[in-house]
């Protein structure tokens, strides 16, 4: 084996170990969200906060690390990430009570912003343009393995060992990543060392970020209101303050004058917004109205992440000789046929019909990610490679919260505050049915989106 392939072997490790990290933590730490409750006496917003604090942290910085990453080098601030996140993690596996907890988890949304900006990169600066396909199939599939175990590994922990243990897992992961990171994968990029570091932006930037995505978290609230327009006005600013600074932490330029980079952005901001909350409001169906027990639940819900899965890879490697935006389109378009088939779901719809919704949606969400990401990847030249990845992170997590922000606010309007009990369930039905509807219209959007980024110039 050459020493080059030896590399790629070990980017590929590190990129597709870190994937699968974040998704299953997240999925672990959702089932194991109860057990915490109980033991700290938390309630359902305070629960929320255990996983909106890492939301904000990880999405309003990743775009800044990006940026030092290319600066400073990717392989050192991938380091730094991995060594917060395991820190952190271990400080909330000892964690003594609720404050504690939620303020780790900021801390874990830094460490893992520092991954997620720089692991694609490190794999994009290793990996030849005609092969990359290939590798980020590789990294998707990781993800959606995560996505798809988690709640089963992290239910099982919880259950036998207790819910530290879930956190106590990233102590012997963040070793062995490290242990990769120092024997196997040899270098340094950082291509646009010599540069100065836009601090100012950066800050702008995050207040951006932090005020929208804090708002749609809690909407319809006048205060979320109110904290998305803070959110806009600076966004306005931020851009506005970038086109006069000589190195912005975000080249505006980018967005201005590549639309494949442009609208690949824009189509995964709209996808992740349109899909991400659907296992949310089927979990809640599944239990809620037919009954069944979580662990039940869990293993119908596993069809869509499995389907992504099997799927990624093969649509990587597609991704390397077919444009991704054929791909990418095609997906979303499947995933608008997912959702428009969930508008109609009753409280007496068969099993089987609810597994076919969850299979389509997994294909279509294959079918967009890999290519999607491949093409947002391969837009930019290699200085730029750790923004754009940070830019790909951002998007996921931008549409993740705008996803559940659109749930909260149906509900909200139609249900209340109030748990979901018998005499609930129409109205239930009702607002899941809505958000379906409005999921499916931002799809049918997306797929213009997708069409319009042009041909990728290889």
């Amino acid at each position: 084996m050459t020493e080059q392939k030896r590399l790629q072997r070990a980017a590929l490790i590190v990129a597709a170990m870190s994937s699968f990290l974040g998704p299953f933590m997240g999925s672990s730490v959702n089932v194991a969200l109860p057990s915490i409750g109980s033991e700290f006496g938390l309630g359902v917003i305070q629960l929320g906060w255990v996983n909106t604090a890492f939301l904000l942290a990880a999405a309003s910085f990743v775009i800044s690390f990006g940026r030092l990453g290319d600066l400073f080098g990717r392989k050192r601030i991938y380091t730094m990430g991995i060594i917060l996140f395991t820190i952190s993690s271990v400080i909330l596996a000892a964690a003594g009570n609720g404050t504690v907890l939620i303020t780790m988890r900021v801390f874990q949304g830094f460490g893992s912003a520092m991954i997620f900006a720089t692991g694609l990169p490190i794999l994009m600066s290793v990996y030849p343009s005609g092969e990359r396909g290939k590798a980020l199939g590789i990294t998707v599939a990781a993800v959606y393995l995560g996505l798809s175990v988690g709640p089963f590994i992290g239910g099982l922990i919880t259950q036998q060992l207790g819910w530290r243990f879930v956190f106590w897992m990233n102590l012997p992961a963040g070793l062995i990543l490290l242990t990769v990171l120092l024997t196997m994968l040899k270098g340094e990029w950082a291509e646009a060392k010599g540069e100065a570091f836009d601090l100012r932006g950066s800050i702008i930037l995050a207040a951006a970020l932090t005020g929208s995505m804090y708002g749609f978290s809690v909407l319809p609230s006048l205060i979320g209101a109110l904290a998305i327009a803070a959110g806009l006005i600076c966004f306005v600013i931020f851009v506005k303050y970038e086109l006069r600074v000589p190195h912005p932490v975000v080249n505006i330029s980018l967005f201005r004058d590549n639309p494949v980079f442009a609208f690949s952005n824009l189509a995964a901001l709209i996808n992740y917004a349109a899909t991400f909350a659907v296992s949310f409001l089927l979990s809640i169906y599944l239990q809620r109205v037919k009954g069944f027990s979580p662990q039940t639940a869990g293993l119908i819900l596993v069809a869509q992440p499995i389907a992504q899965m099997l799927l990624s890879p093969a649509a990587g490697r597609l991704s390397d000789k077919i444009e991704p935006r054929t791909l990418a389109s095609l997906g979303m378009g499947i995933s608008l046929v997912g959702l428009a088939l969930l508008v109609p779901l009753r409280a007496a719809s068969p099993i089987g019909y609810v597994l076919a919704c969850l299979i389509v949606l997994g294909i279509g969400f294959g079918l967009f990610s890999s290519p999607n990401t491949n093409a947002v990847m391969s837009s930019v030249e290699r200085k730029s490679l750790g923004i754009a990845g940070a830019m790909v992170s951002t998007m996921r997590q931008i549409g993740m919260m705008f996803s559940m922000g659109v749930v909260m606010m149906v509900m909200s309007l139609i249900v209340g505050n109030s748990e979901i009990t018998p005499s609930d369930q129409a109205n239930f039905l009702w607002s899941m049915r809505l958000a379906f509807m409005i999921f499916a219209a931002m799809c049918c959007g997306g797929i213009f989106a997708s069409l319009a980024r042009g041909k990728l110039k290889r």
